[in-house]
């Protein structure tokens, strides 16, 4: 959909970007971020045609925009600024409709109608607004109507730069969670700038930290918490950033690998011998390809007299279990309200690949704190 393919920017002797090239997807929220100064509101205007590169193209659906037509160019864009950027001389009805209207590929009625639903999609009733001026309304609600403006236009591309930062924080959560749910709803090309690093994990498909005019890291909001390509991202993010996100902890991050197994063909009283100098009081059947088949416990056990008897004719086959991608909210809470202690981990073709225990989860989370608090004093 974008390529930007090695811009350089600079004013006079200033590098404010230098050989960025991103492929921004089809469909998707893309968060610029970094510190200020970094280049990220240089690039969206870039891609705007509000400033020109000194080097290098930016490409829409393949084609180089410096050879497009500005106007109709940024007719085809939805902008959303940090102060709305909404027109204080025109009502809210008149704001949302004007470009629309100079496009004059909708009818009047249409155009109305469209309104009245992208009014109610970022939460606001049609009466209550439509003839009220900018200054009638709150930060929040202004910005609820930039939103709802730049949608208006019909754009396949809205480019944000930083509308949320000047709200108050109940008010900037509510409008994140609408975004979020409009991107869902809509699928619309998203390039949002902010320098909150909690702000793009809780919006973005992909996220872009910048520095000095160079891109540190371009990838998944996971991939970034949980893979920090340097020491600068690593820093950016901060230290404790994957856990206060659970849900991009996931159990192959957690689990104790290679937990103990044992084959069904196995004997009670090897599987017994097995317990005893593993100090554990289940064990884990697997087949020769290592796929989990059952769960026995020393209460299986001991409740058999005959202690030759085969582990696999004892073992419990209905086992539960958690996939290594799944996070740790839903681990808590499989273990919760099941009420068990452990929890075995296997791969997609059902091998074993690790344990979770409770006593496991904690030693881990207590390696983490631990972590922290060296990084803090240190």
């Amino acid at each position: 959909m974008i390529k930007i393919k090695n811009v350089t920017k600079k004013v006079g002797a200033k590098v404010i970007l230098d050989d960025i090239t991103l492929d921004i997807e089809k469909g998707t929220l893309v968060v610029l971020i970094g510190s200020s100064g970094c280049g990220k509101t240089t690039t969206l205007k870039l891609i705007n045609k509000l400033i020109k590169p000194t080097s290098g193209e930016i490409y829409i659906d393949d084609k180089p925009i410096s050879k497009e037509n500005t106007i109709e160019l940024r007719r085809k864009i939805g902008y959303v600024i940090q102060n709305t950027g909404l027109f204080p001389h025109l009502t809210i009805k008149e704001n949302i409709e004007l470009i629309p209207r100079l496009k004059k590929e909708k009818t009047i009625e249409e155009i109305e109608k469209t309104t009245i639903e992208l009014l109610e999609m970022v939460g606001l009733k049609y009466e209550d607004y439509i003839d009220k001026y900018p200054s009638q309304l709150s930060g929040g609600q202004q910005q609820r109507i930039g939103v709802a403006r730049a949608i208006a236009t019909d754009a396949e591309i809205i480019l944000m730069d930083e509308p949320f930062s000047a709200l108050d924080p109940i008010t900037r959560t509510s409008l994140q969670e609408q975004l979020f749910t409009l991107q869902d709803e809509l699928k619309k090309t998203i390039i949002f700038v902010t320098h909150d690093m909690d702000e793009a994990l809780k919006i973005a498909d992909k996220i872009c930290i910048m520095d000095s005019g160079k891109v540190a890291q371009y990838d998944t909001p996971e991939n970034i918490l949980r893979n920090p390509v340097n020491e600068f991202v690593k820093n950016f993010i901060g230290l404790d950033r994957v856990w206060n996100n659970p849900e991009y902890i996931k159990a192959k991050d957690i689990m104790i690998k290679d937990p103990v197994s044992v084959k069904p063909s196995r004997t009670i009283i090897q599987g017994i011998e097995i317990m005893r100098t593993s100090k554990v009081d289940s064990l884990l059947v697997t087949d020769k390809n290592h796929k989990l088949e059952g769960i026995v416990t020393v209460k299986d056990m001991k409740s058999n007299i005959s202690k030759s008897q085969s582990l696999g004719s004892i073992m419990s086959s209905e086992v539960l279990v958690v996939k290594e991608d799944d996070n740790l909210v839903n681990i808590l809470s499989i273990m919760n309200e099941r009420s068990v202690g452990y929890i075995p981990v296997v791969t997609d073709e059902y091998k074993l690949a690790g344990l979770i225990t409770r006593s496991s989860l904690l030693s881990v989370l207590s390696e983490q704190f631990l972590e922290m608090e060296v990084s803090v004093l240190g």
